[in-house]
């Protein structure tokens, strides 16, 4: 597959896990925001429209890419709160020692 760079200048080659050359895949270190903004970006540039079929399908790529990320931030976030919840209802059923 073709290797293109989205408006952030990031390269993408459409494949998970690490990127060309064995280089670390650089969506694993971006944080939830960073992800999500150029989700954003890299929607509105499909919506404009103005590129070709090749560009377009590497910006679907890296959508995809980003929308995973986010997608485990979120994911991850729902964990620990539940795990946080979890323990505050053992904590309030455990009977009081005294």
């Amino acid at each position: 597959m073709a290797k293109a760079k989205t408006d952030t200048g990031m390269d993408t080659d459409g494949a998970e896990g690490a990127g060309a050359a064995g280089a670390p895949d650089v969506t694993s270190t971006l944080g939830y925001e960073q992800a999500r903004d150029e989700l954003i970006e890299v929607v509105r540039s499909l919506e404009a429209g103005g590129t070709t079929l090749e560009e377009s399908l590497a910006l679907w790529e890296r959508g995809e890419e980003l929308a995973k990320v986010c997608r485990r931030w979120l994911d991850g976030a729902r964990a620990r709160l539940d795990e946080a919840l979890a323990e505050e209802e053992d904590e309030a059923e455990e009977p009081a020692e005294g």
